[in-house]
């Protein structure tokens, strides 16, 4: 797994032509009357492999490539893109974009970010490894990874592997004098299984996602993770219709996170469409429950140093001893609700729930008896009310010891029972994602089964 080399790396070439074209045409949208423009432009490349039982099934490079525009004339705004970079395209785009801004309505929210919150630090965050694989060993990698999966028993068919490599260059620029630029990696490869007998089938799979190639787990280790979760659930039962605990594996447990980030965003709030309304400075998790955004962390997947507006990130507490701290912001938002934005135009950036003492086998130990969700389906989820309801699988558990796989069954609860009902976070953190925490253990839910 090579690296390129300086000489070989021409993202900041790349990266300085797209800063050029920002700014001209920043300067060309102000000649033409905007008061105020902005101008994101991106670069994708990337290399997509899947073998399926030891066959390629597809080959796929890209390389794309993305303009968008807004323009203000005052309070009104305009908005264009295209993914084409010759002149032509872009001066067809910023005149579709001023042409929109003309006839729309004004807005008193619109606008650029504070041009006081621009970021003026960029620092190394590691973001920034290219893998240079060639087409063929990505095939031969993606083989290495199906073998040993499939070499364990039970083991009777496979949904194939992956091997991703993406790179990405991005320059967000602004009449504010602003201008930042952006590279990043990230490389996955994953494996999906199935397993059968006489009682049925079943499938799992398993996958691991990094910035660089360096830090994958080995072939073996992720084939063997596949094979191991697809085999556990075979001899799914179902489950009567009670009230227990509940556990979420941390790669479930991230979708909780996911809800919470959901109700506590702008749009979400300004449109009166959640049940965390002006909740900000009250209790809505245990006391000694802490979340926060990290956006610093180096080589982490959600690592920046400024957000979509090109507002500086900074860390923040988002749940701070239980207590929501803020909410989630961009400028627009922000200006609806008449507060500040966050930094948080365009997402979060590496949040994470402050793990506890208790590894997996401990918060086992410590509901007893009680459910391990390893699956949910569907999209039974308000944010209006708080609402949860969806399809699971995993694991029933006695005496603190999984007993048996289980399947077909719905979990039902309110978000925000949910989220005041925590019992414990788990120190098994998955890092796969800008939203980092542990398994998380809740006192009850309702598990309707049979």
């Amino acid at each position: 797994m090579t690296q390129l080399s300086p000489t070989q790396d021409r993202s900041n070439d790349e990266l300085e032509r797209l800063a050029q074209l920002a700014e001209d045409v920043i300067r060309r949208a102000r000649a033409a009357g905007a008061s105020q423009a902005e101008v994101a432009a991106s670069i994708d490349t990337g290399l997509n492999v899947n073998v399926r039982l030891g066959e390629v099934e597809t080959v796929e490079h890209t390389r794309d490539r993305g303009f968008g525009l807004t323009v203000y004339f005052g309070q009104r705004k305009g908005s264009a893109s295209t993914a084409d970079l010759n002149p032509d395209s872009i001066q067809a785009t910023l005149e579709q974009a001023c042409a929109i801004a003309r006839f729309t309505e004004e807005d008193p929210a619109a606008g650029l970010a504070d041009a006081s919150r621009m970021a003026t630090q960029f620092p190394d965050l590691d973001l920034w490894h290219p893998w240079r694989i060639e087409t063929d060993e990505a095939i031969e990698l993606g083989k290495q990874i199906e073998d040993a999966g499939r070499a364990h028993a039970g083991i009777t068919n496979s949904d194939g592997a992956s091997v991703q490599v993406g790179e990405s260059l991005a320059v967000y620029a602004n009449s504010h004098g602003f201008l930042g630029r952006e590279r990043g990696t990230r490389h996955s490869l994953s494996l999906a299984l199935i397993a059968g007998d006489d009682d049925g089938m079943q499938r799992d799979y398993w996958y691991d996602s990094v910035r660089s190639a360096g830090d994958f787990i080995s072939a073996q280790t992720l084939g063997d993770k596949a094979a191991e979760r697809t085999l556990a659930r075979m001899g799914a039962r179902k489950l009567t219709t009670r009230q227990c605990p509940v556990l979420f594996t941390p790669d479930v447990a991230r979708g909780l996170i996911g809800h919470l980030l959901g109700a506590v965003s702008g749009g979400a709030l300004y449109r009166r469409a959640s049940f965390l309304l002006d909740h900000a400075g009250q209790q809505i998790m245990p006391s000694w429950m802490t979340i926060v955004e990290r956006p610093f962390i180096m080589r982490g997947q959600g690592s920046g140093s400024f957000d979509a507006e090109g507002v500086a990130t900074r860390d923040s507490a988002l749940i701070e001893n239980g207590v929501l701290a803020r909410y989630v912001l961009g400028s627009y938002s922000a200006r609806k609700l008449g507060l500040e934005s966050t930094g948080n135009a365009g997402g979060i950036h590496n949040l994470i729930v402050e793990p506890g003492q208790d590894d997996f086998q401990g918060l086992l130990k410590r509901m007893g008896t009680g459910l391990v969700v390893t699956e949910v389906m569907g999209q039974g989820v308000s944010t209006i009310t708080g609402d949860y309801s969806r399809g699971a699988a995993g694991f029933w558990v006695e005496n603190g010891q999984i007993a048996y796989p289980v399947e077909e069954i719905t979990i039902a609860a309110n978000l925000r029972d949910m989220y005041a009902n925590i019992v414990a976070v788990g120190s098994d953190v998955d890092h796969r994602s800008h939203l980092l925490t542990g398994s998380i253990l809740l006192e009850q839910m309702t598990i309707a089964g049979e």
